[in-house]
């Protein structure tokens, strides 16, 4: 018997939209019509243009041509993310990708550190990363190996105009058969015993019907929030940042590989440069500062001249207390908000978009399939939301009501229990499937003052000198491998430079 034909809908455009429907235009392609619905009088929010790189594992499943897509999209790389002013004005670090020198034995490269750190021995910590060392000298190459038996390969992720990207998608998608429907929402149809969708009805009483239902269509959550009624688990009082103005610039200043997010009075301000212009914005809590403030802060904080008039966002972070619910699963903002601290956006929509096909149901949705992918999406989004809060919480700016509530508050169990590990023992305890590796809390713990009160004893086992010899020639390569790297302006020059730009080399 053949089986019939399901619709899938996607409600909603943007990145969310767009991404969804080009992984499933790819791999569903017998058995499934795809159909998004979205208007162009609805705008998007569009500022998710920083990445983790987990992304390349998405382009590279739709096989795009990184070099294409880079143009396109006036594209950059991203090597880590600087933190500016998170422990006291003027302090750095970055949250590099990649590790940090490499283990030996059962024993991570960060206790040998501490034990030379100890003994004044030890550089700083980011004269180990390649990823931060090639950053701070705005190198880039594409490495096709490890560097023998002593670090490996450069990770990266990019930079990009979400919109662009977008329309890239929608490109992509509609070549290979998705059917975008224009029209605004106006109603939804439920069918009455199980409480699934059965249609959307748009602005021209036209209906569109399917069998699975994608709700993209961001913080208003159309089918998810307001047509089934989920709740919403509010993190405010662990993310008090419920407001941002976002600006694009002019290029000027360096023409860095990495994002950058300089702590102000009242949040962060973040740097994201691209090909043609230079992406910002100032997260930030109204309680402490007003939107007028805040958006003459954010302008008289730029590389390059306003490109337009500050945009402003309103949100709170959070998630839905279920992202599946009957035949309707949210992607995006739809399923909760994360800030864009760590980059975290457009990753979440990637894990989403997996899950649901992973577990794609064949004929009605299971209910052990809705408790499975719930399960998997709350874990994600809370294990990132305790990696937020560790950079709020590990400051030293006192005497800022922001900061000192961040400093002082209660936290939450997982992440407290981390703390208390690290703090005792410089040990990382990271659960399986969780997001961020232990170079990512290393470095951030150590970039923001956190320095356990011991390093593990068998980092003991070498002698002095066997350490010192050790520590200095990953450093040593790392030093050589970053040195040898052309400039990022020029490897952008070169391989993937859009038809028009200018760049600050």
């Amino acid at each position: 018997m053949e089986q019939r034909t399901q619709t899938l809908v996607i409600v909603g455009g943007g990145t969310a939209g767009w991404m969804t429907a080009a992984m499933t235009a790819r791999f569903l392609e017998s058995g499934w019509r795809i159909v998004l619905v979205e208007s162009d009088a609805i705008g998007t929010v569009g500022v998710g243009e920083s990445t983790i790189p987990q992304i390349q594992l998405f382009n590279a499943a739709l096989g795009l041509d990184e070099d294409d897509f880079l143009r396109a999209t006036q594209g950059t790389i991203k090597l880590g993310i600087e933190f500016d002013g998170w422990t006291q004005p003027g302090e750095r670090y970055m949250h590099a990708f990649g590790t940090i020198g490499r283990g030996l034995g059962l024993t991570q490269f960060h206790h040998y550190w501490l034990r030379a750190r100890q003994a004044g021995s030890a550089q700083a910590l980011s004269s180990y990363s390649l990823n931060e060392t090639a950053a701070r000298r705005l190198k880039f190459a594409r490495q096709t190996g490890p560097q023998p038996g002593v670090i490996p390969p450069m990770p990266y992720a990019f930079q990009f105009d979400a919109a662009l990207y977008a329309a890239y998608l929608r490109r992509y998608a509609e070549a290979r058969g998705v059917v975008r429907v224009e029209g605004r929402i106006v109603g939804v149809k439920r069918i009455g015993e199980s409480g699934d969708v059965a249609s959307v009805r748009l602005d021209d009483d036209c209906a569109v019907a399917g069998d699975l239902f994608v709700d993209a269509s961001g913080f208003r959550s159309l089918l998810l929030g307001e047509a089934l009624g989920v709740g919403f688990e509010d993190w405010s009082h662990w993310l008090p940042c419920d407001r941002a103005m976002a600006v694009p610039c002019a290029l000027g200043g360096d023409f860095t590989p990495y994002t950058r997010a300089t702590a102000r009075k009242a949040g962060w301000q973040w740097r994201i440069p691209l090909q043609h212009r230079i992406g910002n914005g100032y997260v930030y809590a109204s309680k402490h500062v007003s939107d007028d403030e805040a958006a003459a802060t954010l302008l008289a904080n730029l590389d390059g001249e306003a490109m337009a008039d500050p945009k402003p966002l309103r949100f709170t972070a959070g998630k839905r207390d279920a992202f599946f619910v009957c035949n309707v699963v949210a992607i995006g903002l739809a399923s909760g908000f994360l800030e864009p601290l760590e980059s975290t956006s457009i990753h979440l929509i990637q894990t989403a978009i997996a899950r649901l096909l992973d577990l794609l149901p064949g004929g009605p949705v299971s209910d052990a399939a809705r408790a499975e992918y719930n399960r998997l999406a709350h874990f994600e989004f809370d294990r990132i939301r305790d990696f937020l809060v560790l950079h709020y919480h590990a400051n030293q700016r006192v005497g800022e009501p922001l900061w000192d509530h961040a400093r002082m508050m209660s936290l939450p169990e997982e992440l407290d229990r981390k703390l208390a590990l690290w703090r005792a023992t410089g040990n990382v305890s990271r659960l399986p499937d969780e997001l961020f590796a232990e170079p990512a809390w290393v470095q951030v713990l150590i970039g923001q003052g956190i320095i356990p009160d011991r390093y593990h004893p068998l980092a003991d086992q070498l002698d002095s000198s066997d350490l010192d010899g050790f520590l200095s020639t990953v450093a040593t390569v790392v030093d050589r491998t970053a040195a040898a790297m052309r400039s990022h302006a020029d490897f952008i020059a070169r391989h993937c430079a859009a038809p028009t730009r200018s760049l600050t080399a």
